[in-house]
């Protein structure tokens, strides 16, 4: 019985703080209960529920690591625009430049090799943003 009061205990600052770790020490000492109504000693209720805690906390840290190391699937901005395609309208060179339609807008465009001249109807698409330019091959 002490360890569902104990897990109801670790529960109410799990709601009220939203960490993590109490609710991991509130599924040991649920297990410690089910030690205890097996008919473990109380030896063997403090070590499942060690235990059982140590290991929630230890696996749940490393996903949570794992998960922020990640980057994000869903770019937004200038990261959106790179490697999508566009339609030159106004010829586009590596020197002067021109105009390309970049995702319904006018952008001014400027060609990566600087030698390439793309002409207007031909299809492109954008390796970078440069200012307010996007550079294309």
């Amino acid at each position: 019985m002490w360890w569902l009061i104990a897990a109801v205990g670790l529960g109410i600052p799990l709601v009220v703080t939203a960490m993590p770790e109490f609710g991991m020490l509130a599924a040991g000492a649920v297990a410690g209960a089910v030690t205890a109504a097996l008919g473990g000693g109380t030896v063997a209720q403090f070590l499942v529920f060690a235990a059982v805690s140590v290991a929630l906390i230890a696996v749940v840290r490393s996903l949570a690591a794992r998960q922020r190391g990640q980057s994000p699937g869903l770019a937004s901005g200038i990261d959106a625009l790179k490697g999508r395609s566009a339609t030159v309208l106004k010829r586009v060179d590596g020197g002067v430049g021109g105009r390309i339609k970049l995702a319904g807008e006018i952008w001014s465009a400027r060609a990566l090799d600087g030698d390439r001249i793309y002409e207007p109807g031909q299809q492109v698409d954008v390796v970078d943003i440069d200012g307010a330019t996007a550079v294309v091959i």
